[in-house]
C-alpha cells in the first residue's frame, strides 16, 4: 500500500507522517508538500517527496498518481472560496489520478447555524466528497489543545481565560491524537472507504471555568475565567491578523456547538485520548 500526505511539513502533517511512519515502511509514504526543497530531511529518511499546489489540478493528479490511500489536510487559508477552490481541484485530481481511498481531515464547525467564517467550508466537503464517486471517511477534530500551552504565559498575566462562550463547554484534541487517529484510519481499511464520519474528542467537554481550574492547578497560578465580548476578542486579537476569525469561532462556541463528545478516537485506535490535564502537565514548563 502506498499512502500520501498532503501538507506534509505541516503542524498536523508532520506528525501525521511521524505516526504513519510507525506503522509502515517510509518506501510506502509519500510527503506532498508545496517546496520540495525544503524537505530534503524527508528525502534523506526514505520518504518520497513530491510537489503539492492545491490550485495546480496537473501537479495534484502527479502528486496522486499510484497512490493507494491519499489523507488530504486542507490549507491554513481563512479565505472560504479560496480553500473550496483548492478542494474542488484536489478531487479533480483525485478523480483523474483514480484514486482508490480518501481521508479527510476536516473540523466539527458544519452545522447549519454556525457562524465560525471556515463553516460553509467544512459542510461543504463532505457533500462533495459524496458526490465525487471517491472511496473516503472524514475525520473532525475538535479544538486544538495545543495552541493553549504557548497561551499559558498570557493567562497567568491575565489571571482568566477570555474566551466570549458564556456557560457552554468545548471539547478538545491533541495535535498527536489527532495524528494517530489519522494514521491508524489509514491503514485500516475496514474503517473507511464507506464515507464514515468520525469526529476526534477526549472524553470530556470542558467549561471555561473547568479548563481554568486545570490550568490553575498545571501552572500553579490562579486562572479564572472573565470572558471578554465577541467583539473585544476580536480587536484584542486583530493584530495577529485573525482576530476576527477566531471570534466568530468562539460565537459557535457560545451556541454550544463545541460541545461535542465521542468515542469515535477509540474506536479507530483501540486506545483512549489524552486528557487536557495530562497533556497540560506534559507541556508546560514554567519559565
Amino acid at each position: 500500500m502506498k499512502y500520501l500526505i498532503t501538507g506534509a511539513t505541516g503542524h498536523l502533517g508532520q506528525k501525521v507522517l511521524n505516526q504513519l511512519l510507525a506503522l509502515v515502511d517510509a518506501q510506502s509514504v509519500t510527503a506532498a508538500v508545496h517546496t520540495p526543497s525544503k524537505a530534503a530531511h524527508l528525502t534523506e529518511q526514505g520518504i518520497n517527496v513530491v510537489a503539492s499546489d492545491y490550485l495546480n489540478v496537473d501537479i495534484m493528479t502527479k502528486a496522486f498518481a499510484d497512490q493507494d490511500v491519499v489523507i488530504y489536510i486542507p490549507s491554513k487559508t481563512y479565505n472560504v472560496l479560496q480553500r473550496i477552490t483548492e478542494f474542488e481541484n484536489s478531487i479533480k485530481a483525485m478523480q483523474l489520478a483514480q484514486v482508490p481511498s480518501v481521508i479527510f481531515v476536516s473540523f466539527y464547525a458544519d452545522q447549519e447555524n454556525n457562524p465560525f467564517t471556515m463553516s460553509p467550508y467544512y459542510a461543504y466537503a463532505p457533500r462533495k466528497l459524496a458526490t465525487s464517486g471517491l472511496n473516503y471517511a472524514v475525520v473532525k477534530n475538535s479544538l486544538y489543545a495545543d495552541p493553549l500551552v504557548p497561551y499559558l504565559p498570557e493567562l497567568i498575566e491575565r489571571q482568566a481565560l477570555i474566551y466570549p462562550v458564556g456557560d457552554q463547554a468545548m471539547n478538545f484534541i491533541t495535535l498527536a491524537d489527532s495524528a494517530k487517529a489519522i494514521a491508524n484510519l489509514a491503514v485500516k481499511p475496514e474503517l473507511r472507504d464507506q464515507g464514515q464520519v468520525y469526529t476526534l474528542t477526549q472524553t470530556h467537554s470542558l467549561t471555561m471555568p473547568e479548563l481554568g481550574q486545570i490550568m490553575s492547578t498545571v501552572t500553579g497560578h490562579h486562572i479564572g475565567y472573565a470572558p471578554v465580548s465577541n467583539q473585544e476578542f476580536a480587536q484584542i486579537y486583530a493584530e495577529e491578523g485573525d482576530g476576527d476569525e477566531l471570534a466568530s469561532m468562539y460565537a459557535a462556541g457560545a451556541l454550544g456547538l463545541f460541545d461535542q463528545t465521542t468515542t469515535d478516537f477509540e474506536t479507530i485506535t483501540g486506545t483512549q485520548p489524552e486528557s487536557m490535564a495530562d497533556f497540560l502537565k506534559r507541556s508546560y514548563h514554567a519559565e
